[in-house]
């Protein structure tokens, strides 16, 4: 009696299996999901796919079907032309066919793919009793004798016993740890700093990164940074980490790593949940990268009253000008010796430092002259993310950005040093080369290219004192970006990053946090970041919220 086997062919269109011909997986049934089990299909580096997501079973190749496990969201189409979110979730099993498209998780989230065919391997005894009869055939001849292996090569006993001891001297050595020893645990170790906002080299090279470096930093990168870029700009290539900016990527670990140590920097995040909800729930109804909702963590640590010595205030720490130019009313704002003054420039002036109205600058020192604005929407959440979202949309819908593969970095840097201000400049041809329009124009000239993925992470040239040193702002170290610029981007990134863990962790019951909590399951990165529950951040922090 003969057995058959179907096995089934998958093409995924998304995510890290995007660009590999997967093996059939092998049937009768195909589990799959985050950390499905021996044998199934593993989904590694896909948010919002739990353990075990879905089951594919076939058995005489007539007959497919794909049904969810528990309550988890599976949806099937027809075609690749739909928008899941139209779409609901299957309850039981569905049928499949050659082409029939599933996508698994949420809309926003998981993975597609299409089921191209089942296939069977036929019977898989037929050889054996082909050759067994062979054997008896020659036997009876007094040609021989019986081969009792079933035609199995002369090595494949050994090489089976070997394979044995080596798994059976490798699960010894695991268990006792005997290699090597155990890593630093990650998460929060001391109470370190709210935000650490700007590094040398030295600091990345002192990070500690055992156990975050590699496929989980790449989930995460490739979730908040590497996906919208692919989307923005088409080049499908750029989902591959071989093809990601790796000096961008270094920096980011590194930001990662110090800010998980520290318990004061998660007893922010506690304390500012609900502000965070606020201006991540604007970015996605403004169909923008979420990774963005980070900026004011950065800029202000999410309080209203912070204040620059240029006098860039709020959440967001939009200068008078700017605030202006995104639609916020900022009037009479009284300085130090009595003058009153109301912005009505949308940019502001070409050497800050030097020449704004509202700062004064000693020899060794820069102070903001302005005591308080009798109006002053920068300091109102809802209106000035508002204005963020329209200023971030300067960079963000820029064609020339868009194609070059790092959009989204690009615009976080704009936000520190502007996008283009030359475009509403009173003085013909005046030039802003530190903009980030420009600075990217001129690195591309410089380097004889039509885009560049990379172009952030080579222009992080300055490494040493010089990154804190703001009497030094127009020193590019022969980049193209200013000092501080430079090391702008990959903090915000980095805290979104766990933002992203602890608030899926803590507040996943949250309807803006529902799709992270997705993150926290399975083998995603937020599971080895050790992400602190928000009661242990309560009393680590003296309930202070950092």
């Amino acid at each position: 009696m003969s057995q058959e086997r179907w096995d089934v062919k998958l093409q995924f269109l998304n995510g890290p299996l995007r660009f590999q011909d997967l093996p059939p997986a092998r049937g009768p049934v195909v589990r799959l999901g985050a950390n499905p089990g021996p044998g199934a299909v593993r989904l590694t580096g896909y948010r919002g796919v739990d353990d075990r997501q879905a089951v594919i079973t076939v058995y005489d190749g007539a007959h497919i079907s794909i049904a969810p496990v528990g309550v988890n969201q599976v949806r099937v189409a027809t075609h690749q032309n739909v928008d899941w979110a139209e779409l609901l979730p299957i309850q039981k099993r569905a049928d499949l066919s050659p082409g029939s498209v599933i996508h698994l998780g949420p809309p926003n989230r998981g993975c597609t793919f299409v089921f191209v065919e089942a296939r069977r391997l036929g019977d898989w005894q037929k050889q054996q009793i082909v050759t067994l009869d062979e054997q008896a055939k020659s036997l009876a001849a007094g040609q021989g004798t019986i081969d009792a292996s079933g035609g199995r090569p002369w090595w494949f006993l050994p090489t089976i016993l070997s394979i044995t001891l080596l798994t059976t001297v490798a699960v010894l050595v695991r268990g006792l740890d005997i290699l090597r020893p155990k890593a630093p645990p990650l998460g929060p170790v001391d109470q370190g700093e709210v935000v650490y906002k700007r590094f040398t080299l030295a600091d990345v090279r002192g990070a500690n990164l055992e156990g975050l470096s590699g496929e989980g930093i790449e989930q995460a990168f490739d979730a908040w940074v590497m996906r919208p870029n692919v989307d923005a700009s088409g080049i499908d290539q750029l989902a591959e980490p071989a093809n990601w900016d790796p000096t961008f990527l270094q920096w980011t670990t590194a930001s990662v790593a110090w800010h998980a140590r520290a318990w004061n920097f998660w007893g922010r995040l506690e304390s500012r949940e609900r502000e965070y909800r606020t201006v991540v729930s604007m970015l996605r109804e403004a169909k923008l990268p979420e990774v963005f909702a980070a900026i004011p963590y950065q800029e202000s640590s999410y309080t209203d009253d912070a204040k620059s010595p240029v006098c860039a205030l709020g959440w967001w720490q939009f200068m008078p000008e700017v605030a202006l130019r995104g639609g916020m009313k900022v009037k009479s704002c009284h300085f130090k010796d009595k003058t009153v003054w109301t912005p009505t420039q949308v940019i502001p002036v070409k050497g800050v430092l030097r020449n704004a109205p509202y700062v004064l600058k000693t020899p060794k020192n820069v102070s903001c002259k302005i005591q308080r604005c009798d109006v002053d929407e920068r300091t109102d959440l809802a209106l000035s993310t508002k204005g963020a979202i329209k200023l971030l949309n300067e960079a963000y819908g820029d064609a020339e950005l868009r194609r070059s593969g790092a959009v989204v970095q690009a615009t976080i840097l704009s936000h520190n040093a502007g996008y283009d201000d030359a475009r509403f400049s009173s003085k013909k041809n005046e030039r802003r080369p530190t903009n980030i329009l420009p600075a990217y124009r001129k690195h591309l000239k410089q380097d004889n290219l039509k885009f560049d993925p990379h172009f952030y992470g080579k222009n992080i040239t300055c490494v040493g004192d010089e990154v804190h040193d703001i009497m030094q702002t127009n020193n590019r170290c022969d980049g193209v970006l200013a000092n501080q610029t430079q090391h702008y981007a990959y903090s915000i990134v980095a805290q979104h990053i766990l933002a992203a863990c602890y608030y899926g962790k803590n507040y996943g019951q949250e309807k803006e946090w529902r799709d992270y909590r997705q993150l926290t399951v399975g083998d995603g990165y937020c599971t080895t970041l050790g992400v602190p529950t928000a009661a242990e951040v309560k009393k680590n922090t003296g309930n202070r919220g950092g």
